[in-house]
């Protein structure tokens, strides 16, 4: 304890310096409260096999926030089970549509066969993930009380996590990590900082801080903490808080401002790892003065980039992988009729997992998407966004049942399709994925599918009290027990909206539009609407 010794790294950067040895944690992990009655998850979008983005309210910033999940390898083949989470934290400028992580590394390849379920939040802007002392720029930012009061309760209830978790981010998000460990006693196992700023409250720091917020989304530093002397600064300062920080598995690392890994080299860029660097090594020696073992790596190259960030993420994960106990892939291999269908398509890549049993048939994960046999079927290979789709319909056990073939491009290329035993799922890159079944799917069959003037579909389908409808390109499917599926659209839909769609006093549509002289009219349960030269009127 206390002295500093030699790590060596393999890999393109070279040793660093590191703060005794990193050891497992035993203390057990607080469990996580129930979440605020008004925090929940309002929406789930598959995006892929392994791939959900969690629309979550959060009743503390009185906002909707995208959580992206990167589920666990073995999610699907074994849907008892429960695993621990990572959450890795964007930087200063992260967008409101996607986590960094996810546009600019390789971090949906690299868990994909690992056994922990990454979770990516995504915006906050500046915000330090932390709670702000008001409102600035338009934003009620409260992220310390999401993400370590709302959201953890949240995925445990609702997306099998468990009580063992770790965080680890970029620049503000290391910060971060450090920061919501040391608040949160119990929280993470594992914190991780790659160039982050771990001593935030010294002389000028608050200042330049300030000045990086003003530039990365026009954000007043007041608003968040205060003036810089402030209290509030230094109550979130990880150097200040580093004695609560004892035995967390700890990870920082600094370039030295360089474009040694690849990205191109940037003044500013230079600059902010010059200034995480040496906040790095003021951390590192109180951390030895309080006797608390870290890996801290000061590399001889890299700089405030996400080429260096995706280096780190790569070489913290032996690390993390210890702290949150998660076992080494095991074996797989392929055989049967999975192994003759796999092959055929080269983007599968390697298997993940084992062969495992689905409603009424067998599945294998690969690196690039499954493969799901039934006697009736063969074995299909299904994947990307379609994937995605199928699963949020419920897979082999949902309404789609098995793929009946593989994916196929639509005549006009511009997009794909993949048949199943009760309906398709198409996508294109304006639409997305969707899948059309049942009555609804019937209808658009009748019509000649996306060849029709409705076009493809851009919604899923939606219950309604006593029947579903659909939203295409060109108009919108509407079906009851009570009534035959009909297509509704233009200014005639425009109108039923006025009168409250199929609750108002219309009720549901009977058939499409028909022609009359000078335009068109569509019959519902209780009346007609007519548009006549252009004009709607309701009988």
């Amino acid at each position: 304890m206390g002295r500093f010794g030699t790590l060596l790294v393999a890999g393109a950067l070279a040793a660093g310096t590191v703060v005794a040895a990193p050891s497992t944690l035993t203390t057990a992990p607080a469990h996580a409260d129930p979440a605020p009655a008004k925090s929940r998850i309002v929406g789930a979008q598959w995006q892929g096999d392994h791939q959900v983005d969690l629309t979550v309210y959060s009743a503390a910033m009185n906002d909707t926030i995208t959580v992206q999940l990167l589920l666990a390898r073995d999610w699907h083949a074994d849907p008892k089970a429960r695993f621990p989470t990572l959450y890795l934290l964007d930087g200063m400028r992260a967008r409101e549509d996607r986590n960094g992580w996810l546009i600019e590394t390789n971090v949906a390849d690299f868990y994909r066969d690992k056994n922990v379920t990454v979770v990516l939040p995504v915006g906050g802007q500046s915000s330090w993930y932390t709670d702000w002392k008001r409102p600035d720029n338009g934003k009620n930012y409260q992220w310390e009380t999401f993400l370590a009061k709302e959201l953890p309760p949240l995925l445990q209830q609702g997306w099998r996590a468990t009580d063992v978790r770790a965080a680890a981010g970029v620049s503000m998000g290391g910060t971060a990590a450090f920061t919501l460990a040391a608040r949160n006693k119990g929280l993470y196992r594992f914190a991780g900082s790659y160039s982050g700023i771990l001593s935030t409250s010294t002389p000028g720091t608050p200042e330049s801080i300030a000045l990086a917020m003003r530039d990365a989304g026009g954000f007043n530093a007041d608003a968040m903490y205060g003036p810089p002397t402030d209290p509030a600064w230094a109550q979130h300062d990880p150097l200040k808080l580093a004695e609560q920080l004892r035995g967390v598995s700890l990870y920082f690392s600094s370039g030295n401002g360089s474009g040694g890994t690849g990205a191109p080299t940037d003044l500013q860029a230079m600059a902010l790892e010059v200034l995480s660097r040496s906040s790095n090594q003021a951390f590192a020696v109180e951390l030895n003065r309080l006797g608390i073992p870290a890996n801290a790596l000061y590399r001889p190259s890299g700089n405030h980039s996400w080429p260096y960030w995706q280096f780190e993420n790569g070489q913290a994960w032996p690390q993390v992988q210890s702290a949150l106990g998660v076992a080494n892939p095991k074996p797989c291999g392929i055989g049967g009729a999975i192994a003759e269908a796999a092959p055929k398509t080269p983007a599968l890549g390697s298997c993940v997992t084992v062969e495992y049993a689905v409603p009424g048939g067998r599945a294998q994960d690969f690196r690039g998407g499954q493969v799901f046999w039934s006697a009736d079927t063969g074995a299909q290979v299904v994947g990307g966004a379609i994937g995605g789709a199928y699963l949020g319909a419920g897979g082999p056990g949902g309404a789609l049942g098995y793929p009946t073939a593989g994916e196929r491009a639509l005549p006009d290329k511009n997009g794909r399709y993949q048949q199943f035993q009760h309906g398709t799922v198409y996508w294109t890159p304006q639409t997305g994925a969707r899948a059309v079944r049942g009555k609804i799917g019937e209808k658009y069959a009748a019509l000649n599918f996306e060849r029709s003037a409705l076009g493809l579909p851009v919604s899923d389908e939606t219950k309604l009290a006593g029947g579903a409808f659909q939203r295409f390109q060109g108009g919108q499917i509407y079906w009851s027990p009570k009534t035959e599926a009909a297509v509704v659209s233009g200014p005639i839909y425009a109108e039923w909206g006025r009168q409250g769609y199929e609750a108002g006093r219309l009720g549901y549509p009977l058939a499409d539009g028909t022609p009359i002289p000078g335009g068109w009219e569509q019959r519902f349960e209780h009346g007609v609407i007519a548009l006549v030269n252009g004009v709607a009127t309701t009988r």
